[in-house]
């Protein structure tokens, strides 16, 4: 009967492959099943061999267990197809080839070999550096260098945490890829909310730019050459940046399932087993949008695209159950309405935070975009 029950509780699991996750709790799941798949698939195939030796239950059993390996494996599935045709919308998009990339880069957009060899960098140490201390609170980035000498590029990567939780460690194997690729990295902490409502986010932002111009020499940045990063509250305020912060050498913008029409999401809240997603809006924005209206406005990088906007890739997971992916089809959908340079990477699997193992189906997908819209923003011959 165990055996039966574990067959059942993996066939449950599985279904995060094809459904958005019903509660915060579950959401972890969500990550980890698609992004290990092999994990649970080694497990599946073990209760099918036990299954198989057994006679309670043994045709059940055996059945409802091919089925999950089925489903287990249509991240691994799904991550082929969706790279068979990446480099070309990459290529479309934004003008980069394959051909182009040099040095460290992930060659494929996906390979089912990668999930156990690893993307092949190395690890690099990162400083830490206290940049601002407003209102008493003090202010720390983790810098790591780039694995190539000299004034380099410089990608700078926002936490997430809705705005309210969180830190600059977040997915720091992301921050170590990008030095390996040759950024100068620097990933930054901000005041939260709601002690601190918007704009401190952005202020905080500010400082940090104007922290790493003032030690640019030292730290061998090229400060006309930045990229900027962030994932949920992170891609949200890098975006509002790359929009309206007037921050000079800003070439591009990479935001992973960010909300991005404040307005639209207080009308449309998450489901409340997932979090209180008015809440966290009025705990960042300082009140309804009846009560602040401008900060709405503000903090909605849809409501600031003009013909003149930062090139952007967006990426996000069409299970996404904290932020709806319709947000990033809206996005893009005014991108292109004003012709600005953009991509969508849509994950038909992903839930929020898909990205978290850079060696699972998600991961590689985004890293192999992401690498390849920087390139082409920073680094490219026009």
């Amino acid at each position: 009967m165990l055996r039966f029950i574990l067959i059942i509780i993996l066939f449950i699991l599985s279904l995060v492959n094809f459904f958005p996750v019903p509660s915060q709790s579950t959401w972890y799941g969500g990550i980890a099943i698609p992004e290990f798949p092999w994990v649970f698939m080694l497990v599946s195939l073990i209760l099918l061999i036990w299954s198989w030796y057994s006679k309670k239950l043994r045709t059940v059993s055996m059945i409802i267990s091919i089925i999950t390996f089925v489903i287990l494996t249509s991240p691994i599935v799904r991550a082929y197809n969706v790279g068979s045709h990446l480099s070309e919308d990459l290529e479309n998009s934004f003008g980069v080839k394959d051909s182009d990339m040099k040095g460290f880069h992930q060659g494929k957009p996906y390979s089912f070999f990668q999930m156990f060899t690893g993307n092949g960098a190395k690890k690099i140490p990162f400083k830490t550096y206290h940049f601002a201390k407003p209102s008493g609170v003090d202010l720390t980035l983790n810098f790591t260098p780039s694995a190539i000498p000299g004034v380099r590029p410089c990608l700078i990567v926002v936490h997430g945490g809705s705005w309210k939780r969180g830190d600059n460690s977040e997915i720091a194997a992301a921050n170590n890829y990008f030095a390996n690729a040759g950024y100068q990295v620097a990933t930054i902490n901000y005041r939260l909310a709601p002690k601190f409502p918007s704009p401190a986010q952005q202020e905080d932002l500010h400082s940090a730019f104007t922290w790493i111009r003032q030690h640019a020499t030292e730290l061998k940045v090229d400060t006309t050459n930045f990229v900027l990063m962030g994932r949920s509250a992170g891609a949200s305020i890098v975006l509002t940046m790359a929009y309206t912060g007037k921050e000079n050498g800003v070439k591009g913008v990479a935001a992973f399932y960010g909300a991005i029409n404040m307005p639209w999401s207080y009308k449309n809240p998450d489901n409340p087993l997932i979090m209180d997603s008015r809440e966290v809006q009025r705990d960042f924005l300082g009140g309804t949008p009846e009560e602040v209206p401008e900060r709405y406005i503000a903090e909605s990088p849809l409501f600031h695209i003009n013909s003149k906007t930062t090139p952007t890739l967006l990426a996000h997971g069409s299970l996404d159950a904290h932020v709806w992916h319709i947000q990033s089809e809206m996005m893009k959908k005014e991108l292109d309405k004003h012709h600005v340079k953009n991509y969508l990477l849509t994950i038909p699997w992903g839930t929020h935070g898909f990205e978290y193992n850079l060696n699972g189906p998600a991961g590689q997908l985004s890293m192999y975009s992401v690498e390849r819209f920087f390139y082409s923003v920073t680094q490219m011959k026009k």
